[in-house]
């Protein structure tokens, strides 16, 4: 679902169709520019994230590591975020039809829900440790500083909450950390879940091993 959702809407960019993460319409930007600015959306990495944790799933369940580990927290953190930030904030300012429309509630809501779900089905757990977690937050500490780096240099950002040249570095920042501490708080969650829900065996093992 999520493939057919980045490819869609790159299509979209290329035929000059609207951004479904922002209901935007740019015909002076340059396709480079589009694809930039597409890529950067935390949207778009979280659902690609859950994309790729799933299809390592699907192909090599039995396979673990740490890295495998903090990706997979990181999709679930992530998305969940981008599920939450889209329905309490972001919607009410995005108006899209069509083709545009389908793609944001796949990105936006269907995968949001799907994910942690099959998470909570499935697992595999446990596999959550405190470095894990910790290590979790590397991605979006990057991503936020990639954010207003290249925010500062193009005037461009992805999100309207955290533009500092409409609301103030300060009001900015503080937006910003109010998602990093939902998702820090999120993490906790996953981390108690992933401890009080039943274990995969194989998992369980592994885990013991480590």
């Amino acid at each position: 679902m999520i493939a057919f959702a980045v490819i869609a809407q790159l299509m979209l960019l290329i035929t000059g169709g609207a951004d479904a993460n922002s209901g935007i319409l740019e015909p002076t930007l340059g396709l480079g520019g589009k694809l930039v600015r597409f890529f950067s959306y935390f949207t778009i990495q979280s659902n690609l994230l859950v994309m790729i944790d799933a299809t390592l799933l699907a192909l090599y369940p039995d396979r673990d590591n740490r890295w495998r580990r903090i990706l997979r927290l990181d999709a679930l953190t992530s998305i969940v975020v981008t599920g939450l930030v889209f329905t309490f904030v972001l919607a009410k300012i995005v108006h899209l039809t069509g083709l545009a429309y389908g793609i944001t509630v796949c990105l936006h809501y269907i995968s949001p829900v799907i994910a942690p779900l099959c998470w909570l089905l499935f697992g595999p757990r446990p596999r959550i440790t405190w470095s894990v977690l910790a290590l979790t937050f590397v991605w979006p500490v990057l991503w936020i500083l990639y954010t207003f780096t290249h925010g500062a240099m193009t005037g461009w950002y992805p999100y309207p909450f955290l533009n500092p040249d409409k609301l103030g570095y300060p009001a900015a920042v503080a937006n910003t950390m109010l998602v990093l501490i939902a998702a820090a708080i999120l993490g906790l969650i996953f981390k108690a879940l992933d401890h009080w829900l039943p274990a995969n065996p194989s998992a369980e093992s592994s885990v013991k091993r480590s």
